[in-house]
């Protein structure tokens, strides 16, 4: 008996085709930026099924238009060190997408930091902000300048020369900026004193993750970590499970670990491992955060710290091994690209029930493709993530009402703002005939908002 080929509807061929040609179109644009390449194609793909349903974006060429930033901003940025040397570091600002709000995204600060980099943060951030339901649009900054070993002085120096130039381009209804890796509230401190200085105004909301005695939002700190735990909490719902009594691995140990991990054990969770750029620790018992914090939150040590005082626990180097200790749920919340195919593969190995990203795209293409043909619950990071923006959209809220709110008060609407996001991609998800695909599902969801409005915008 003859078999059948697959009939491809006409208008899928050319959302296909489309998408083929834009991605065609910024290789090419933007040649040795391969992070910038992947946020691209990863999100691209899953968006298929949504212009296939509504060609009118083809029509309006919205891909070609939300893959251009709207705005690169690159800039050198000259300080002196203690012993009176001149260094220059390069600074960025990527605008994206300002279709439903002002630019809002993080700076980071750290070696690797380049336009591949800031541009990919930047492409993320558009859905990511667009699931929030807040208005908001997408971008993204930072600078190769590494933070570690610099004295306090030598900070303060950088960031205000960073913010001299920065100041130009920013502000609470133009493009503001956050924290992300490398930039804490000592950082955002000195930036925002030297803009206040240069601007010769209070503006409160040109910057998010501020100190709260000047503004900032309580709970800020603990938003993205405990908004990571809030989504798969959702996710794991929708399956009849629960973080009681399982085993979890967590990446990192800055705040989105940290308070991931605080969150995770509230639940009922053991955390047994996390990890620094040196190494991770394993600690069969359970990780005591209470010294963690300490090591980590205070002291700004190494974490190997950690079993000089837990003589139980052991330390390893090489911290990409931390996928091989066997766990139910896995909270990859370090860096991008750090869980690859052979991690993936250990994970599953060792039956791995589900991933929630902490960081921005932590799992490689490969290894993301490896957990849904193993069935593995999966949270991708553009959702996972989305609650450290959310509660710097609050904090832009209370500072334009010039009101502060409550810890509790901010917690319970970043728990609302996550069990909605994880709707919307359920939603998105089951509507375009991918039902629990969660990657599509949020990027559909992500990209309908924008594009609708891009499209009432006009060209």
């Amino acid at each position: 008996m003859a078999i059948k080929e697959k009939t491809i509807h006409p208008q899928t061929q050319a959302a296909e085709k489309y998408v083929q040609k834009v991605l065609e179109s910024v290789r090419e644009r933007n040649p040795h930026e391969p992070e910038f390449h992947q946020a691209v194609k990863e999100t691209l793909l899953s968006l298929v099924p949504a212009l296939t349903k509504k060609p009118e974006y083809i029509d309006h060429g919205i891909l070609e238009r939300l893959v251009e930033p709207e705005r690169v901003i690159s800039f050198q940025v000259p300080w002196t060190d203690d012993q009176g040397r001149v260094q220059v570091n390069r600074g960025f600002r990527v605008q994206f997408n300002s279709a439903i709000g002002p630019y809002k995204g993080g700076i980071r600060f750290h070696p690797s930091v380049n336009a591949s980099i800031v541009k990919f943060l930047g492409f993320e951030q558009i859905f990511k902000n667009s699931l929030t339901g807040q208005p908001i649009g997408g971008g993204k900054g930072g600078s190769d300048f590494d933070p570690k070993g610099k004295s306090d002085q030598e900070i303060m120096r950088f960031t205000q020369s960073f913010m001299t130039e920065l100041s130009k381009h920013i502000g609470p209804d133009v493009d503001v900026p956050a924290g992300d890796i490398g930039v804490s509230a000592r950082e955002i401190g000195y930036m925002f004193g030297q803009y206040k200085k240069l601007r010769g105004a209070y503006e409160a909301g040109v910057l998010t993750g501020k100190g709260p005695n000047y503004g900032g939002s309580l709970a800020r700190t603990e938003a993205t970590g405990y908004g990571t735990v809030y989504f798969v909490e959702e996710m794991l719902k929708a399956k009849g499970l629960s973080f009681e009594g399982k085993t979890v691995v967590v990446s990192g140990s800055g705040n989105v670990s940290i308070f991931a991990m605080e969150k995770a054990q509230e639940l009922g969770a053991k955390v047994v491992a996390c990890s620094d750029s040196s190494g991770y620790i394993y600690d069969e018992n359970g990780i005591d955060l209470g010294t963690l914090k300490q090591i980590k939150m205070e002291n700004k040590e190494r974490i190997n710290i950690y079993i000089d005082k837990h003589p139980d626990a052991y330390y390893f180097e090489e911290c990409k091994n931390i996928w091989s200790i066997p766990c139910d749920i896995a909270l990859p919340c370090a860096t991008q690209n750090e869980l690859d195919g052979d991690s993936a593969r250990k994970l599953v190995a060792n039956g791995v029930a589900a991933i929630g990203e902490g960081a921005n795209m932590p799992s490689t293409i490969e290894a993301i493709d490896i957990f849904h043909n193993h069935e593995v619950l999966f949270a991708p990071a553009k959702a996972a993530n989305a609650g450290g923006v959310a509660v710097s959209a609050l904090e832009m809220a209370q500072n334009s009402s010039r009101i502060s709110w409550t810890f509790e008060e901010v917690d319970a609407q970043l728990h609302e703002i996550m069990i909605d996001i994880h709707e919307k991609s359920v939603n998105a998800a089951k509507e375009y005939g991918h039902p629990g695909n969660l990657v599509i599902g949020t990027n559909i969801a992500g990209f309908i908002n924008v594009a609708d409005a891009m499209v009432m915008q006009g060209v």
